[in-house]
């Protein structure tokens, strides 16, 4: 079990929050290693299905804690630094190539680090009182942080991205939703009940096949069209030839809800 950060799993549904809910929950040195580790192992692990990243305490994560983590970072040299901002690439990297799909539900404060896992995340519910802010100029640091000018600008669009990083201004809940950034907002009492019955919805469904569109995802962002085309060839050929396709098409048949088993 981690121990940098809370985990629980049930019914192939892994329920993941930072624990630190006094402090909104900051990321430290050691929770941002563990939680890239434990994304790294997930490609291994056939019993989760989804994955939900929860809030804790009323907010999502504060980001980069100001004492554990930003003041010592005042003090390394450039090794030490980069070291450091490739350990938090990492993590970005890790959870795109986990294999699973993940929900982020986004309550309260979700600032810095915290709205980059939450933008990293493949599906994300919000309560109105969400408040995301990608505010890394307002540190002096670059909006282009763990891959933020790659993968917003593809959420939102180029614009709308573009205020978030220079200015490193909130965006609501409503904005988010309107933008796209959200799937859903809902209030407090049914954040974790919808992002549930996302991964529920996912946990249930075939497996592999979930695997191969999330890698679909995130390798056709640097594939011309007939790249794509042809990689998506080549995977849903390989998804024909499972176990699942076969339970569909059985289960059509006989006008039955098919029962996937991820092979």
């Amino acid at each position: 079990m981690p121990q940098h950060f809370l985990l629980s799993t049930e019914n192939g549904i892994a329920t993941v929050s930072l624990d630190r809910p006094d402090r909104k929950n900051p990321l430290t040195f050691d929770s941002y290693a563990e939680l890239r580790d434990w994304f790294r192992g997930l490609v291994y692990d056939d019993d989760i299905k989804a994955v939900i990243f929860a809030p804790n305490g009323g907010n999502f994560s504060s980001g980069g804690d100001v004492h554990d983590i930003i003041g010592p970072l005042t003090r390394m040299n450039m090794k030490e630094l980069l070291a450091f901002t490739r350990m938090t690439g990492d993590l970005v990297k890790a959870m795109i190539g986990c294999g699973k799909p993940i929900i982020a539900a986004v309550d309260g404060v979700c600032a810095g680090a915290g709205a980059i896992i939450a933008m990293a995340s493949d599906l994300r519910v919000a309560t109105p009182g969400a408040k995301t802010a990608f505010l890394f100029n307002r540190v002096g640091l670059a909006g282009c942080d763990m891959g933020a000018c790659a993968i917003l600008p593809r959420i939102i669009g180029q614009g709308r991205a573009a205020e978030l990083l220079y200015l490193g201004r909130s965006m609501s809940a409503e904005e988010g939703l309107n933008w796209g950034f959200f799937n859903r907002v809902v209030e407090p009492d049914q954040l974790m009940a919808t992002a549930g019955d996302f991964a529920a919805r996912i946990a249930e469904g075939p497996n592999f096949a979930n695997m191969m569109t999330k890698t679909m995802l995130a390798q056709e962002w640097s594939m011309g069209l007939e790249q794509a085309i042809e990689a998506e060839a080549q995977a849903q050929a390989i998804c024909m030839q499972g176990q699942d396709f076969t339970r569909a098409y059985e289960a059509f048949v006989k006008k039955e809800k098919p029962v996937f088993q991820g092979d």
